[in-house]
């Protein structure tokens, strides 16, 4: 127990809060099980989700995909509301991760296909399940038992009721861009959702995994490309002030890594936080050591924890708001507000209610409201 209180006074990112809001795995439920688990065995040391939380990281050809089913979707489910690209790119950075290192054809064929383990029950890829072949092999090669095919993982029998032909060649196939994608918006929308609804996003994101560990990885991945299409203007903010903002943003997609980061980058963490999640195989950053890199930039070093960054630079009092904020501020969250011992978070104001946060295990570095995380204890100015 005493060793834990001193990992804690070492790392003190997330702190007691994770011990109350551990993140939940559950396995996969219904009928689009997913390339999250099924391909888990390919998983990179990072935890294997990939790195570059903007729109760069999408192949052009995915892009236009999913801007496309965006157009098309309505066509085939009027009653839908709020289906944006970045959603389907949220989904297919966790399903393939776009796609990438395939080659993609001007009609929007994928090659070499993209296949998830076959769900015979063997427990390849952590995947017990049994389903049973539905299309005799013609989508995902085997006859024996169904596997996930394609950059959004249908199954065949869940591609069979909602594929699409989205770009004219009368072919109904998930292994093509196009009718992937659209496949996938008619998939979200269902009978017709208002994706722009929190609980009706989530519910849709929950067909693929009937996870909360899934459901957040995804969300994260829309927020970050979300805030890809709308990055905050910095044009009018002195040059230190960009130099940390830009700094911290180009990460943006990092994998959250408990110990990791200092002032050159990101790094492996170390475990293990009070959740029990390991950094150890993990490069990426916690909240102190992405804020630590951030400032080193602009040439200004700080100490390691966040309790110890909120004694650097001008103190903002949390009983002010988060109104008296400014661009390039640290932003802290504590279990008792006012008690600057109790700091347990810390991340990088950007303007307009948002910061650039590191989360929690499980998650990537990315844009969030300055109310994602509770406790508010205010900033500290050091630019």
């Amino acid at each position: 127990m005493k060793r834990s209180r001193r990992r804690l006074a070492r790392w003190g990112c997330a702190g007691v809060f994770l011990l109350l809001t551990a993140v939940c795995c559950a396995g996969p439920a219904g009928n689009a099980i997913s390339a999250y688990v099924a391909l888990q065995a390919a998983a990179q040391d990072d935890g294997g989700i990939a790195e570059g939380g903007s729109a760069a990281d999408i192949p052009p050809r995915m892009l236009a995909a999913y801007k496309s089913a965006v157009q098309q979707v309505r066509s085939h489910v009027p009653k839908c509301r709020g289906m944006r690209w970045p959603v389907l790119a949220g989904i297919a950075k966790v399903e393939s991760n776009h796609a990438l290192g395939r080659s993609i054809s001007d009609r929007g064929d994928i090659r070499p296909k993209i296949f998830g383990v076959v769900l015979d029950g063997s427990g390849a890829g952590g995947n017990t399940s049994v389903v049973t072949d539905t299309d005799g092999g013609r989508w995902d090669g085997t006859a024996s038992a169904e596997r996930a095919v394609g950059p959004f993982q249908f199954l065949p029998s869940t591609w069979d009721s909602v594929g699409k032909d989205a770009n004219g060649d009368h072919v109904r196939d998930p292994h093509n861009a196009d009718d992937a994608a659209l496949g996938a918006a008619v998939y979200l929308c269902g009978s017709g959702r208002d994706l722009t609804q929190r609980p009706q996003l989530s519910a849709a994101i929950l067909q693929y995994n009937h996870s909360d560990e899934y459901l957040a990885n995804v969300l994260g991945w829309i927020e970050q490309y979300t805030a890809a299409a709308q990055d905050p203007g910095l044009g009018h903010l002195s040059a230190n002030v960009r130099t940390v903002l830009r700094a911290a943003l180009a990460q943006r997609g990092v994998p959250y890594s408990w110990g990791g980061g200092n002032a050159h980058g990101k790094s492996t963490g170390i475990c293990c936080s009070p959740s029990g999640k390991s950094g150890a195989k993990i490069h990426g950053f916690d909240c102190s050591g992405l804020t630590l890199y951030a400032y080193a930039q602009a040439g200004i070093i700080l100490p390691r924890t966040a309790a110890a960054q909120a004694g650097v630079g001008r103190r903002i009092s949390a009983r002010l708001g988060p109104g008296a904020l400014k661009p390039g501020d640290l932003v802290f969250y504590a279990y008792a507000p006012g008690l600057d011992s109790t700091i347990y978070h810390v991340g990088i104001y950007t303007g307009s209610g948002q910061m650039i946060n590191a989360p929690r295990p499980g998650a990537v570095v990315r844009l969030d409201s300055v109310n994602a995380m509770s406790g508010y204890a205010g900033g500290a100015r050091l630019l």
